[in-house]
């Protein structure tokens, strides 16, 4: 087996660290030291660079200006990402892009998706529902009107409901919102910000950022933006899972490579405490969660780009078992890599002009977006039990 990325995979990671390597992590106030939101908006200017690197464009067909590439190649860049705190609605553009590229009708992509490439069109996904608990679906009920035709509502569909902890929705020029039909279907919407019938009323985010408690009030919308095709919304909630893991891989990878720097200069008793038997212990323990981090985060996206073909369709479990797996892992490892390095910190961790703090916080609203490792074990055994193997 080569387990080695391609060429087009490498080279999107290459222009990634290019893009990423000028953003500092401390370029906004603490979230410690601030009792509102960090800033307004995310990073405006990060995001033209992102653009103009063909970035925000990656996942889409050549058709539409992109490079066609798939939730692995997402992957691999929104880890770079990560290990500097990019503030960007990079998850959420590209993998509501990547969604509408693999079901929607070619007219809306056409509209839609050359637009994201170039940066003048920001997407952002409801995925929390009402509580964060139920599912996102659940939230928002969806009645159609006017005609119905055979490939999808001509006449339209009238939403009402509630999502909370929409991230990055006060900036996003579309709204990606799942909802439930009386006949117990899913269905995507995409709805602008602006749309009558919709209110936004602020949320702070653990890590400081705006995020947005969004009501739907009678919102009509045509059956040009609202997408039908079955099993939408459960590959892009399964992606925008699988990318949030490399979010909270490359945050530890960066985390890690912090304290192994710090405990190499800090010194006591005359040696540095990296050579401390308990500190390189705790170290390799957190180096060994990054690593079951990352394995379980590949076989997700793998599994997100193949598993429409034959060969994977003939496995017993569905790519939803290898989700969970990776999400168990990236939960509780992400928590455990930024507490080791607190604690081998010491009081230095704590100092706000150090940004340890900082990936603190994010780390710990990657972990609540992720829910507890209990939850996905036991979406995993309803799984294996719907699904034995043999």
């Amino acid at each position: 087996m080569d387990f080695t990325f391609t060429e087009e995979q490498q080279a999107a990671v290459e222009a990634a660290k290019a893009v990423f390597s000028g953003v500092a992590p401390d370029g906004v106030p603490s979230p410690a030291m601030t009792p509102g939101a960090v800033a307004d908006d995310f990073d405006r200017s990060l995001w033209q660079t992102l653009a103009r690197s063909d970035l925000l464009s990656l996942v889409l067909d050549p058709r539409h200006g992109g490079a066609g590439l798939d939730p692995i190649a997402l992957c691999l860049v929104l880890r770079e990402s990560a290990r500097v705190l990019a503030r960007v609605p990079l998850l959420e553009t590209s993998a509501a892009a990547l969604a509408l590229r693999r079901y929607a009708p070619t007219e809306l992509c056409d509209d839609v998706l050359p637009r994201v490439g170039r940066g003048e069109l920001v997407l952002t996904v409801a995925s929390n529902g009402r509580t964060g608990h139920d599912g996102a679906e659940l939230a928002v009920d969806a009645t159609p009107h006017g005609e119905q035709g055979e490939e999808g509502p001509h006449g339209g569909w009238t939403l009402d409901g509630m999502q909370t902890a929409v991230p990055w929705a006060q900036s996003a020029d579309l709204l990606v919102i799942p909802a439930r039909t009386g006949d117990g279907r899913t269905v995507l919407a995409l709805v602008s910000r602006l749309h009558d019938g919709i209110t936004l009323a602020d949320q702070i985010s653990t890590s400081g950022e705006r995020y947005a408690e969004v009501r739907l009030d009678g919102v009509r919308l045509t059956g040009r933006d609202v997408l039908t095709a079955e099993g939408t919304w459960e590959w892009l909630y399964d992606l925008l899972a699988t990318g949030t893991c490399a979010l909270a891989l490359g945050l530890g990878e960066a985390v890690l490579g912090m304290t192994g720097e710090y405990t190499s200069k800090r010194e006591q008793f005359g040696h540095p405490v990296a050579t401390f038997q308990a500190v390189a212990v705790q170290a390799a323990d957190r180096y060994i969660d990054l690593r079951a981090m990352e394995a379980t985060l590949w076989q997700a996206a793998w599994r997100l780009t193949v598993q429409e073909t034959t060969t994977v369709a003939t496995r017993a479990l569905p790519a939803g078992a290898d989700v969970a797996v990776a999400k168990i892992w990236a939960s509780e490892g992400v928590r455990r890599v930024v507490q080791t390095a607190q604690h081998l910190h010491g009081g230095f961790g704590a100092d706000i002009d150090y940004p340890l703090h900082r990936y603190h916080a994010w780390a710990k609203q990657l972990e609540l977006s992720l829910g507890p490792a209990a939850a996905h074990e036991e979406a995993l055994g309803d799984l294996l039990a719907a699904h034995p193997l043999g």
